[in-house]
């Protein structure tokens, strides 16, 4: 059962169905992307216990993978106690879905090295969270995903907006707010790190990745990066997997400093930045890697096969039944892809599609980068 329907989970589950698997997607709303695919379908609100523990009882899956952070994760527990394997774990899934258990374990239980941090439950616990850690600093919910919710405070004056912002993007009926100091990067990666059933955590080759908004825009691989860097962030990424336990993929975040590498977020399962491995650029997709670590099949290694990028293709209005032109100027590319994600409606700033660029291991990867952004503004999203 695949709590969470998304671009991700679409990819996902064509993988798992291609190692035989039976996949019940559960989403909000009908017709989500990875329900266009899966084998049968559940819309409720992911939110509401109760809901959620009627689908399960009615499927009896094996398996759960959520795919999103809108669910009440507690609810895992009981799964796990009734035999039902959740992915990497109820505790992982739990912890990683609040931003406040997940950077309390990496900072305070660990010792990670994190950007210094305050929570705040109201307006006035706000304003004295951005007197501790200094301004500029983040704002997010506790709670949210996509970058929703998610703002930077460079005056006093911006305090209250990015309080009612912060509520107006959270997800489920948690109010309270981490505020992060701004960590001055160089730039940041994404470590795709693979937890196996009986094997050795894996590390895919690092991912650069840019954002706006909080959301990712663009992704490539191989990531530069020194490697005395990739070393530390490997190690961080081990010991924070290690502590939440489970089998799987794990997408986390860190930015590069001149003073280090920094610990960002961490989500247990396939990152949307990682959507660049679908060029090819690895020898198995994070998807296909994902699937084989939740069955306990093995992943003898990870290596890059070749350099990639992608860049997304984004909605710019409210609207239905979208229509996409330009397609074909991506696919005369001889080294260039496309995937449409099938979401039946559009909002400002809504991820449609990915545009994936790639060439041989060791080509110039500012230039794929480039490619990738550059065919991707070729694809225009119209509504109805």
């Amino acid at each position: 059962m695949l709590l969470g329907s998304g671009e991700l989970g679409k990819e996902f589950v064509i993988a798992a169905q291609r190692l035989g698997q039976h996949i019940i997607a559960v989403d909000s709303y009908n017709d989500a992307p990875a329900q266009q695919v899966a084998d049968e379908r559940e819309v409720i609100n992911m939110l509401d216990g109760a809901e959620l523990d009627r689908i399960v009882a009615k499927h009896q899956p094996d398996i759960i993978v959520p795919e999103i952070e809108a669910i009440r994760t507690e609810r895992f527990y009981d799964y796990e106690k009734q035999g039902i394997h959740v992915v990497p774990s109820a505790k992982a899934a739990n912890f990683t879905m609040n931003r406040k258990a997940i950077r309390d374990l990496a900072a305070r239980e660990l010792g990670l090295r994190t950007a210094n941090y305050r929570y705040a439950g109201n307006l006035a616990e706000l304003t004295a969270a951005v007197s501790a850690v200094g301004i500029p600093c983040v704002v997010k919910p506790l709670m949210s995903s996509s970058g929703k919710g998610q703002s930077v405070i460079r005056t006093e004056a911006e305090i209250g907006k990015a309080w009612d912002y912060a509520q107006s993007g959270k997800r489920g009926d948690q109010t309270e707010v981490i505020v992060e100091a701004f960590v001055h990067f160089n730039s940041e990666i994404t470590l795709l790190t693979v937890t196996q059933q009986n094997g050795p955590t894996l590390f895919c080759p690092p991912i650069g990745h840019r954002q706006e908004r909080g959301d990712y825009q663009e992704s490539w691989q191989p990531a530069v990066i020194f490697p005395k860097q990739l070393a530390e962030a490997q190690v961080m990424a081990a010991r924070v997997t290690k502590a939440l336990t489970g089998a799987g993929i794990w997408g986390v975040e860190f930015f590069l400093a001149d003073d280090g590498v920094y610990f960002s977020e961490l989500s247990p399962r396939p990152h949307d930045t990682g959507m660049v491995t679908l060029a090819g650029t690895q020898n198995l997709s994070e998807f296909e890697l994902h699937v084989r670590a939740v069955l306990g099949l093995p992943i003898v290694e990870v290596v890059l096969e070749r350099n990639g990028a992608s860049a997304v293709i984004l909605a710019h209005a409210d609207g239905s039944k979208p229509v996409f032109t330009g397609v074909e100027k991506v696919l005369s590319d001889a080294k260039a892809d496309i995937r449409l994600f099938g979401k039946p409606t559009t909002r400002p700033y809504r991820r449609m599609g990915v545009v994936l660029a790639y060439d041989q291991a060791g080509s110039d990867v500012e230039a794929l980068r480039q490619r990738a952004i550059q065919l991707a503004k070729q694809v225009t999203v119209t509504v109805g």
